[in-house]
């Protein structure tokens, strides 16, 4: 049989032990490894590979000795509980021993869990799962995942108190994020609040967010986005000493004021433009860029951007004045822009 949708993240999360097996494909190896590891806790809890109730099967072995996967299922294990017979990259060229596999599982067998990349729909092997009425086949796509997937992740990590705003930026860094780096996000969320019962705040957030752009480069472009003239030349030795590049700058400078730029030019408004920026911005960084944004207006934005461009050609050409020198220019003619 054949889940998707809801029915399938409801599946993941308490699948059905008197079921003989789960496929789940997908073409993303990461989320497909994801969803591998919940249901397989799911079934033989948190201690079951410990116990040795967890027989891990390659598709290269099983090709080379078909018996594998029935031996597997049909073991009885030392320590008593539900155990999975899991094997992993298989292809349709394994389909008839999974068929096998599947036609002779009974009660109390091994449930058998098979992962596989993206198939298509007259695949042999996702027919033998779906086929089976005593089986199910999920495919895994890059779709965002829904609101029930994101507060399941919230409830294994522990986090059931969450403010309305975090939560919008919680919703807006789920998609922004692969699977993986979001679920290490959230569980470092978890440990940042432990012990901590005030909700999740957007402050919260911002401080467990991946950051996208390194704190000092964040720091010039908001002393020129905040006409703070004094400011950008200490500022400019501190990153010149760091390592800095002048591109890498222009580049960062130019994502920052196209952000802004985006904000301002947003027909509900900079704050709604801002709340649909992607990678997201979260809590106090926010807020201040959304400042920016009405302070500047969409036209005076577009005005540095063309500046910026023109540094950009600059930098890239056969120029022969300082790098470095060029760009510490172009921020100061932007932040005496901004004061205007």
């Amino acid at each position: 049989m054949k889940l998707a949708g809801a029915e399938a993240v409801r599946y993941f999360a308490r699948p059905d032990p008197a079921r003989a097996g789960l496929l789940i494909y997908g073409a993303d190896a990461m989320r497909v490894a994801l969803r591998r590891q919940e249901v397989i806790a799911a079934l033989i809890g948190p201690e079951g590979e410990a116990e040795m109730r967890l027989t891990r099967i390659p598709a290269t072995d099983l090709r080379k000795d078909a018996a594998l996967l029935l031996d597997a299922i049909k073991a009885q294990g030392f320590f008593p509980g539900p155990r999975v017979a899991f094997v992993e990259d298989a292809a349709d060229g394994l389909a008839a021993t999974i068929t096998t596999a599947l036609t002779n599982w009974r009660p109390g067998d091994a449930q058998i869990v098979v992962t596989a990349g993206a198939l298509a729909a007259k695949s042999a092997l996702r027919k033998a799962f779906e086929a089976n009425g005593n089986a199910f086949a999920i495919g895994i796509y890059d779709d965002p995942p829904s609101r029930e997937e994101i507060e399941a992740t919230f409830a294994r990590a522990g986090l059931s108190r969450i403010a309305p705003q975090a939560m919008t930026d919680l919703l807006a860094l789920s998609r922004s994020l692969d699977p993986g780096d979001f679920r290490q996000t959230v569980e470092k969320l978890a440990l940042y609040k432990w012990g901590d019962e005030a909700p999740v705040s957007p402050e919260d957030v911002a401080a467990c967010a991946p950051a996208t752009i390194e704190a000092g480069v964040d720091d010039i472009l908001h002393i020129v986005a905040e006409a703070r003239l004094a400011e950008v030349g200490p500022m400019m030795r501190r990153l010149e000493g760091q390592g800095v590049t002048p591109v890498g700058l222009c580049i960062n400078a130019t994502r920052h004021f196209r952000t802004l730029h985006g904000a301002a030019a947003d027909p509900g408004g900079a704050a709604q433009g801002i709340a649909r920026v992607r990678p997201p911005v979260f809590g106090p960084r926010r807020d201040r860029m959304l400042r920016q944004a009405q302070h500047w207006g969409m036209h005076r934005l577009e005005q540095a951007l063309a500046l910026l461009h023109d540094t950009d050609l600059t930098l890239r050409s056969a120029q022969r004045a300082p790098a470095m020198a060029v760009m510490e220019r172009t921020l100061i003619r932007l932040a005496m822009l901004a004061a205007r």
